[in-house]
């Protein structure tokens, strides 16, 4: 690769980071946005990104646990996010969750 190319892998690399950082922020900001609800509009929640972090990390040889990941991803121990943050589903959101799998 060249100089150029290496910058704007780089810099591609650094923007993407940003992005990431800002969509947890994003998140964080919205701790009212359950999962499910995540889940039902879009097919991914606060776990999946847990989950995709943890397969990029190992992607590169690294080693990153699930639950380190997901304390990256709500900004605090799940636990401690699940205690605060977690209303149960409303019959109507596991209604359409389920549906979604049929």
């Amino acid at each position: 690769m060249t100089d150029k190319s290496n910058e704007h892998t780089s810099q591609q690399t650094e923007i993407e980071a940003a992005v990431f950082r800002r969509l947890l922020e994003h998140l964080d900001d919205r701790k009212d946005v359950q999962n499910i609800d995540l889940m039902n509009l879009a097919n991914f929640c606060r776990n999946c990104l847990a989950k995709w972090y943890v397969a990029a990390a190992e992607g590169r040889g690294e080693s990153v646990d699930y639950e380190q990941a997901r304390e990256r991803v709500y900004g605090m121990p799940y636990s401690e996010w699940k205690e605060h943050h977690q209303l149960a589903a409303t019959p109507e959101q596991l209604e359409k969750f389920n549906a979604r799998k049929q």
